[in-house]
């Protein structure tokens, strides 16, 4: 009976340490990279594709998802060039709202499957029923891709809205980024529980490090952003299943390079999730929306 108690733990741990398959959020880049006007950091270090895939490696992971680095705004060019050479990986691409149906085109041939709307900080949003975005949604809705949205909680819901009725796919990142002081109560929150309801809707159990506020890298704020990250976690698990969540590691912790770490990032995920079964549907619906 010891015996088989101890063969049913090592199996059991075995499967507990199963590495995801997709890492759903990713930068590259070179440390003398273009800066966008309103860049939030500068980073002063690569973190090549290289880099990157020599650390999924180490961890058994084997697919990654490049997020369009925020702080170069439209310069996707790098991330390109290394999605052509890696088909291990795939891109969102911060592009502007003009960018015409050809560019998008070539940009899918290179491995990029959606585009990625960066409104974190942002002091006015855009006009996502103006007639030059309803373009740019049909033509991602076209191309079968998704739209990756980064924005505060208590601003989601009208965005959210005006995706929903361009009848594209939408990913959003971070937990929905939502009022650190209202966690699950954030209106943002339950616009994301309502979207994913009606099918359309992802969301990404990543970034809980920077859940207490886009400043708070910079600052010491009051709260416990593992708190707010676990109590989100569960109730995205409850209410909308594996089947609508990713994970990402959000590596290399742009802002957190010193207090982050993949080790961390993966232990949260088995924290947030913490039956294997649950992490394992949750890979397979990153395989099916990134590489089906």
């Amino acid at each position: 009976m010891a015996a088989e108690r101890a063969e049913s733990k090592t199996v059991s741990d075995d499967q507990d340490n199963i590495p995801p398959v997709v890492d759903c959020h990713a930068h590259i880049f070179q440390a003398d990279m273009p800066l966008s006007s309103n860049a939030w950091t500068k980073t002063n270090y690569s973190f090549t594709a290289d880099d990157y895939l020599a650390l999924l490696d180490k961890y058994g992971v084997h697919f990654g998802i490049i997020s369009g680095l925020s702080i170069s705004g439209f310069y996707n060019d790098y991330m390109i060039s290394e999605l052509r050479k890696h088909r291990r990986l795939r891109g969102t691409a911060i592009v502007a709202p003009t960018t015409d149906r050809y560019s998008l085109e070539r940009m899918r041939e290179d491995g990029i499957i959606g585009i990625r709307l960066q409104l974190a900080r942002m002091t006015e949003l855009p006009d996502f029923r103006s007639e030059e975005y309803k373009l740019l949604f049909r033509r991602v809705r076209d191309l079968d891709w998704h739209v990756h949205v980064a924005i505060e909680g208590p601003l989601l819901p009208p965005v959210l809205e005006a995706l929903e009725e361009s009848g594209v796919k939408v990913v959003i990142d971070h937990f929905g980024h939502p009022d650190p002081k209202l966690s699950v109560r954030c209106p943002g929150h339950q616009a994301i529980l309502t979207a994913v309801e009606r099918g359309n809707t992802w969301v990404k159990l990543s970034g809980g490090f920077r859940l207490l506020g886009t400043a708070a890298w910079r600052t010491n704020p009051e709260g416990d952003a593992d708190e707010i990250a676990s109590a989100l976690a569960q109730s995205l698990l409850a209410n909308a299943g594996p089947e609508r969540l990713l994970w990402g590691s959000d590596c290399p912790f742009v802002g957190y390079e010193n207090r982050i770490t993949f080790d961390y990032a993966l232990e949260r995920f088995r924290r947030w999730a913490p039956d294997p079964m649950v992490r394992w549907r949750i890979s397979q619906t990153a395989l099916k929306l990134y590489f089906g």
